[in-house]
């Protein structure tokens, strides 16, 4: 029986990548709660688990006494002299149990805790490996979609999590059998297991998209201060560095604009705006309206984080952007309130 339990174990290990000793851990003390039942749930009963002699040993510990006061505890001098000649008054000695004589009601329980013990150990590697990868991108394969909720299955290693229809890209399609990149925003235990939060839709995955494409990211030559999204649309994303021989956005957009290329097709065609980050917050605001031009940026309130911008007449439908896009990406890549204007200081339809 001990050969056929230890090789059981091991495959359990092969196939979940469960630590042996964490379900001899379990497996002992679900052994334990088990045998307890008949001695009133006395804390009497022990179990050694020897993986190297493969040997299991169950046995209860009792107290050789001269008057018996509890039955489940207590042996009498000529009981304990029966199993062991040496045993003495006020010593303990370890009578073995049989885990066949434990009955029935008593084996399945300790399957149910043994059962139990695999999958906390499941939720546990899980929950591990998750949080070793959280705020970084993974590659997930697509096992199922919900034809009503649109939701996503993802097989991600040896896991398997859910994609909402939320988090997923405006416009994209996604199929049984694809392999896509993902982005884990968060990783958090709940009682019903680890609940794991992931996405398409999150800044942070171009940020991440950034840093693998761009050595200099990578490496800390460049810095990202910012990214602001519109996901399945367009993102701005403002750069830095401290290295004057280095130039920030021509680095992220790479020869021949490859690397931001690279990042674009892995975002479905999303439209990238890479503008450099400075403190001057007139000049990182005049860039964040890229692909406008921009005549002058007034500050308003630099407490209050406002400012009247002014653009060319011809530039202005293109600083707003499409249903006022372009000023909203470029208020939140700023965290500054921008007031456009145009240079000669009426809108389209005004009298001069």
């Amino acid at each position: 029986m001990s050969k056929e339990f230890f090789e059981a174990v091991k495959m359990l290990e092969a196939e979940k990548g469960i630590p042996a000793q964490y379900l001899f851990e379990k497996i002992s003390a679900a052994i334990i709660v088990a045998a307890k039942h008949d001695y009133n749930g006395k804390d009497i009963v022990h179990c050694d688990i020897d993986e190297e002699k493969q040997k299991i040993k169950v046995y209860v510990r009792k107290n050789v006494v001269e008057e018996i006061e509890d039955p489940d505890t207590d042996l009498t001098l000529e009981q304990a002299q029966a199993i062991r000649k040496s045993a003495k008054v006020g010593k303990t000695i370890d009578i073995p149990l049989k885990t066949k004589d434990f009955g029935r009601i008593v084996a399945q329980t300790a399957k149910h805790v043994i059962r139990q013990g695999i999958r906390e150990a499941e939720r546990g590697q899980m929950i591990q490996e998750f949080k070793s990868k959280n705020q970084e991108i993974v590659s997930a394969k697509v096992e199922r979609i919900d034809p009503l909720t649109g939701n996503a299955t993802l097989e991600i290693g040896k896991n398997q999590t859910v994609l909402p229809k939320t988090e997923q890209v405006p416009g994209e399609k996604l199929t049984e059998g694809d392999t896509i990149k993902v982005f884990i925003v968060d990783v958090k235990e709940g009682g019903k297991g680890p609940k794991i939060l992931i996405s398409r839709t999150h800044p942070g995955f171009v940020r991440r998209l950034f840093e693998q494409e761009v050595p200099e990211i990578y490496d800390g030559t460049i810095e990202i201060k910012s990214v602001s999204r519109e996901a399945g649309s367009r993102t701005k994303i403002a750069v830095f560095t401290k290295d004057e021989d280095v130039d920030p956005v021509g680095a992220c957009i790479g020869p021949r604009g490859q690397r931001v290329s690279n990042i674009v097709e892995v975002l479905g065609g999303e439209k990238i705006d890479i503008v450099k980050y400075s403190d001057d917050p007139a000049e990182f605001i005049a860039a964040s309206l890229a692909p406008s031009d921009v005549c002058s940026v007034e500050i308003i309130d630099a407490d209050a984080k406002t400012c009247k911008v002014t653009v060319p007449d011809d530039q202005l439908s293109l600083a707003i952007g499409n249903k006022g896009q372009n000023v909203r990406l470029a208020v939140r890549l700023t965290d500054w309130n921008i007031d456009i204007k145009p240079e000669s200081g009426f809108f389209e339809g005004e009298e001069k």
